[in-house]
């Protein structure tokens, strides 16, 4: 038996559907982002990224940098295992004092990545409350789904944003039984954001636990950078707050902040951090930099939303199908996940930008999309730039107007 025949299928069937992901190889320079390497078939070529996560360009920061490289020449490059086995590294214990400060929370755990947080966070708090039940949006990310998966509690989907929705399926659960609500406070993909103080007041009407990812939101909103929660005035009304440390802050890793009782219980229950080797002391110092830096400096943040506003207007102006969004996410309408594939292909190969394409099952089918990232380094000539490119491949593939894709809705 060949089981190498089984795998070759499985990739065929994405292949048929159109879901098959290539990975650009690219090198980001310090110092020059957004600008980096694309390491092609014809050799190194010079790309500018638009769809970058990092995005206040914190990765290249100084403050960043520095602390990381001081760090690791003073106390090497890895964890040494487990917290468990090799004990918490000292930067480690200062990133949740630091996390826990941002958030106005008494405690914050730090876990590998922002994806396991939510995946190992959400599991180990449901299973705790007894007979919970998980109330989730509709919109939630996969990390999210496959936390509350895992709990093998029972879920019920409330229409994403629907706050009347949500007060129908708690009305209709027993008083008595605990309940968990989880959403995030900014949605990737859309741009959107969720009304959190009404989510909050029927929390506590009808005697529920939040919890809130914040992963898109920290360090760009807020007076301090602790998201929409913190612009909202909100913080202090979410029992978990959830974030990341692998965007906005450049870093890498995942956390959620809570009452000392909850984090103390996560870290004692949850296999997804007991098992696995902690972050080397080098990331925790660069995230902390981070998160000091962006606790008192808002150039950042205004600097990336006038970038935000600006590539909105100019992409409109020139007739693009740009979703409506109110933060500094830019979705740009396609459509078809082939042309999408191919839009974002010719971007790179032709005009040295670099546009993931967004397909099934990021997003519904028949609403791929690209999504731009604007960062404080996009300057107007690059966004003139862009916009001119996009509406060649607009108009070389047929793809369709900001005013046909309002009409086909």
């Amino acid at each position: 038996m060949n089981y190498n025949d089984f795998f070759e299928q499985a990739l065929d069937r994405l292949r048929d559907e159109r879901r098959y992901r290539v990975f650009a190889d690219l090198e980001r320079i310090a110092g020059r982002f957004p600008h980096a390497l694309w390491h092609s078939p014809e050799g190194a070529k010079d790309v500018v990224i638009w769809c970058s996560n990092d995005y206040l360009g914190m990765a290249q920061h100084p403050k960043v940098v520095g602390a990381m490289t001081e760090t690791a020449a003073r106390m090497g490059t890895g964890a040494g295992g487990t917290r468990n086995i090799a004990g918490t590294n000292h930067p480690l214990v200062e990133l949740e004092r630091e996390l826990a400060d941002l958030h106005g929370k008494p405690a914050a755990l730090v876990f590998t990545s922002g994806y396991v947080s939510n995946q190992t966070g959400i599991p180990t708090i449901a299973k705790l409350l007894p007979n919970c039940l998980i109330l989730s949006d509709a919109l939630n990310h996969n990390s999210m789904i496959e936390g509350a998966r895992q709990s093998g509690c029972d879920r019920q989907i409330w229409r994403h944003n629907d706050v009347a929705h949500l007060e129908e399926l708690l009305q209709a659960a027993d008083p008595k039984r605990p309940k968990l609500i989880m959403f995030e406070s900014l949605y990737s993909m859309d741009g959107d954001i969720a009304p959190v103080h009404a989510i909050c007041d029927l929390a506590e009407k009808y005697g529920a636990m939040t919890y809130c990812d914040e992963v898109h939101a920290v360090g760009m909103y807020g007076a301090r950078g602790g998201g929409i929660c913190d612009r909202d005035n909100a913080m202090s009304r979410v029992d978990v707050l959830e974030g990341t440390l692998a965007k906005a802050f450049g870093c890498l890793g995942g956390y959620i902040t809570g009452s000392e009782q909850m984090i103390d219980a996560v870290r004692s229950y949850a296999p997804g951090f007991i098992f696995t080797t902690a972050l080397p002391p080098a990331i925790c110092a660069a995230a902390t930099a981070a998160i000091k830096h962006l606790k008192t400096s808002s150039w950042e943040r205004e600097r990336h939303q006038d970038r935000a506003a600006r590539v909105k207007a100019v992409l409109n102006a020139a007739g693009l199908p740009v979703m409506p969004s109110t933060t500094h996410i830019v979705p740009v309408f396609i459509g078809d996940a082939e042309k999408c594939k191919e839009a974002s292909d010719m971007l790179l190969a032709e005009h040295g930008i670099y546009i993931q394409p967004i397909n099934y099952p990021t997003v519904p089918r028949g609403e791929e999309r690209l999504r731009i990232t604007p960062s404080p380094y996009h300057d107007d000539a690059l966004i003139d730039r862009l916009a001119e490119a996009l509406v060649d491949v607009w108009d070389r593939l047929d793809l369709p107007t900001r005013y046909q894709a309002l009409a086909a809705e």
